[in-house]
């Protein structure tokens, strides 16, 4: 893959879906899961899909009618393009900048910044 690029939300709706189970899935698979939800038809997700193919995010194996699904990228690798992207977009690349954000808006609590300090006092350890 080259450079990862950000997915559109219903791709990375998909994305989730394929995550969440065990290689290969199937457009079918994704229906049950997505489609009726999103109110989407089968055409819409075979074309999501394909995108994915083309983007590098999934190969595709053909079984007699029916494709056959696997992620090439990893959830943990995506999220982790996807939030140093923002942080770097939104932030300054600063995480106390992030942080201070968060907390200022009430969106982080006083517990949550005492579990990620114990978290950064387990990771210096």
């Amino acid at each position: 893959m080259e450079k990862m690029k950000k997915l559109p939300d219903a791709e990375f709706d998909i994305m989730k879906v394929v995550w969440a189970h065990e290689p290969p899935i199937t457009t079918s698979q994704i229906m049950k899961f997505l489609g009726e939800e999103k109110g989407w038809k089968i055409q819409t997700i075979v074309s999501l899909m394909f995108r994915l193919v083309e983007r590098e995010f999934l190969r595709s194996e053909k079984h007699g009618k029916e494709r056959t699904y696997f992620p090439l990228v990893s959830k943990d690798d995506y999220l982790k393009f996807e939030t140093g992207n923002f942080a770097k977009q939104f932030h300054n690349n600063s995480f106390l900048n992030l942080v201070s954000t968060l907390y200022s808006d009430d969106a982080v609590t006083d517990a949550d910044i005492d579990e990620l300090l114990q978290w950064a006092k387990e990771r210096r350890a």
